[in-house]
């Protein structure tokens, strides 16, 4: 698929998603979604990708949801037949990433504002430009956050932070955000960009893929566990699965022989059995 919205850029490993409007300050569209899922789509099938950092081109993230069309912007109504039927393209966005087997980075280099903030939700780790100003504004355009933020975001800041940001709907600055536990850290503009590879590549110059893969999924999917027991009985499944691993055994041969692990499993056909976990009926969300 060739890319009109967003630009794919591969190095040692790491897989860069940029997009790419920046005469409309990327604000998002039906197009850049699409795109964004195919770009997800090849990380996770390529076992050579081993982590994933999303920024913007130009001076923005992402200033949100193309409003060009004007007031009927958000109107689905006559698209179609039953109201139960639609499906908001930002949470198909952050579904795609929440899927994703290989760790997602933010390196939000500007203003992001609605979509451009709900996108990093789902993320795994923030770091922003100082310049970066963050909104889930969507109180003051008369509708609800979307992307699935009002699942993700109270479990980043806690409930309250998020209430009060979508309440108010206001704009805020790269300190509010990193003081609000949004984001990990802050950046000076030309040192955003190395800041997120540099964390990538400690992540893939270190680790099994397949750990990390399963780490990614155990830690998300357990946030709702109504106790500890449901973490307990997926760690033992995990420990006993890659604990027989060639992955494992090279972890601890490498360490004992004090060199860089040289780890041989590959996500496409080395996942344990037991994953996926949540597919079997007692943990299905279809």
């Amino acid at each position: 698929m060739s890319y009109q919205q967003i630009s794919y850029e591969v190095q040692d490993r790491i897989a860069t998603i940029t997009l790419n409007r920046p005469e409309r300050l990327n604000a998002f569209t039906a197009v850049m979604m699409q795109e964004m899922v195919d770009a997800l789509d090849r990380v996770n099938a390529d076992d050579d990708m081993r982590a994933v950092i999303v920024t913007g081109a130009g001076r923005a993230f992402c200033a949100g949801a193309d409003l060009s069309s004007g007031g009927g912007t958000f109107d689905h109504s006559g698209r179609v037949d039953e109201p139960a039927a639609h499906r908001d393209s930002g949470g198909v966005l952050t579904l795609a990433i929440f899927n994703c087997l290989k760790p997602v980075i933010s390196a939000c280099n500007g203003p992001a504002v609605g979509i451009g903030a709900t996108m990093q939700c789902a993320m795994d780790v923030r770091l922003a430009s100082e310049n970066a100003r963050f909104g889930f504004v969507f109180a003051r355009r008369g509708i609800v956050p979307e992307a699935a933020s009002s699942w993700f975001l109270p479990r980043i800041v806690g409930i309250s932070k998020a209430l009060e940001w979508c309440y108010s709907g206001k704009v805020f600055d790269a300190s509010e955000a990193l003081e609000g536990g949004f984001v990990r850290s802050l950046h000076a503009p030309d040192e955003l960009l190395p800041a997120a590879r540099a964390l990538a590549r400690e992540i893939a110059d270190n680790t099994s893929s397949i750990s990390v893969a399963l780490i990614r999924h155990m830690m998300w999917r357990t946030l709702g566990a109504a106790h500890p027991m449901e973490a307990h009985r997926l760690d033992s499944q995990g420990i006993f699965h890659t604990g027989s691993s060639a992955d494992a055994k090279e972890g601890v041969q490498s360490f004992l022989e004090k060199r860089p692990a040289a780890f041989p499993g590959r996500v496409s056909q080395d996942m344990p059995s037991f994953f996926p976990w949540w597919q079997e009926p007692e943990f299905s969300t279809d």
